[in-house]
């Protein structure tokens, strides 16, 4: 069965315009970690209930797309007995799933990684869309450094990441393709154009030898930015003068969109650099946004884990969709941020 139209649709809603992706696909032990700073136990139930309070936010639906999903939120039911996903989809917001497995050692170097899954993926494709996943989000890891990203990691993590894209369009799933070089590190934002333009070479070069449609796929790269301890950061308008140049020189025309990743950045950074690429233009592709902790923070700040917190979560949820909804469309301010 042939799935083409389908995905090119779906593709295209997930980046149209004034929309982008919420990232809450964090895996038990990620959560983890943002619940301990908010003193919340780790359990199911309060995994379940924190994105429930994100998922049924009144009007989020205005900016938010699609939703990337954990294994375990995708199975999870809100607590009137709904399907999360069924929550999602009623707002017209999609649902999606992340697949891989995480990183792990790459064989044949010292301190790289490549990211596991591949194995029964297929299988598990047919399962996630019969629960109601449209898309799904595969990550690879890459890193700055002495001799990094070495050719072996870039060909290996191209290599996985487009037999990854190649069964998700098999099996009627958008594939949204992730290779992130991380921001960690005292390099210059140079150094960073460099490092991510021959890493989505080597992406877009195995993506061809699968045969993976490039019209049937997302692309969720990080920005091109200055290391994070680099001493000298480089400005707004300079990081989305040369994440554009940095794209344009790699990433076909074929690609409706790439959902850049926030990586570690400030809320109002992740915004602020998104519209000036917006307010910049003349590309090819819709320039979205895939975030995480970008558009989580301040509500998972706000919730605390109590119940009474709710509606003040919610409206913090809700002004970042705002701000990135803004920034799709190149007019995100820091008035917004005053305003809130």
């Amino acid at each position: 069965m042939s799935y083409a139209k389908e995905l090119e649709s779906t593709a295209k809603s997930l980046v149209a315009p004034g929309k982008g992706i919420l990232a809450a696909d964090e895996s038990t032990g990620t959560i983890k970690k943002r619940f301990d700073k908010i003193k919340v136990e780790n359990t199911e139930d309060n995994r379940r209930n924190y994105r429930e309070m994100l998922f049924t936010t009144k009007g989020c639906e205005e900016f938010v797309s699609g939703v990337i999903l954990f294994d375990e939120t995708l199975r999870q039911k809100a607590s009137d007995g709904t399907p999360l996903a069924q929550i999602l989809t009623s707002k017209g917001i999609i649902p999606g799933i992340k697949v891989d497995k995480g990183p792990t050692k790459l064989a044949g170097s010292a301190d790289e990684q490549i990211t596991d899954g591949l194995d029964g993926l297929r299988a598990r494709l047919v399962e996630y869309r019969s629960l109601g996943a449209r898309f799904a989000k595969w990550r690879a890891v890459l890193s700055i450094g002495d001799g990094k990203p070495s050719d072996l990691c870039l060909l290996t993590n191209a290599h996985a990441l487009a037999r990854y894209a190649g069964l998700c369009v098999d099996e009627g799933l958008v594939p949204i393709v992730e290779p992130e070089i991380l921001m960690d590190g005292t390099h210059t934002i140079e150094r960073s154009h460099e490092a991510t333009e021959r890493a989505l070479h080597f992406v877009f070069d195995a993506l061809a030898q699968q045969l993976v449609p490039l019209e049937q796929i997302l692309l969720k790269p990080n920005m091109v930015l200055s290391g994070y301890e680099c001493p000298k950061q480089a400005s707004v308008r300079e990081v989305a003068e040369r994440t554009i140049r940095c794209f344009k020189r790699v990433v076909p025309a074929a690609v409706p969109g790439i959902v850049f990743l926030s990586g570690g950045q400030s809320d109002e950074a992740a915004s602020a650099h998104l519209s000036e690429m917006n307010r910049i233009g003349g590309t090819p592709w819709q320039m979205s946004f895939s975030y995480g902790r970008a558009l989580q923070a301040p509500a998972l700040k706000a919730w605390g884990g109590k119940q009474e917190n709710r509606a003040a979560a919610q409206k913090a949820f809700y002004h970042r969709a705002r701000c990135n909804g803004a920034a799709r469309y190149g007019k995100y301010s820091d008035a917004m941020e005053k305003v809130a």
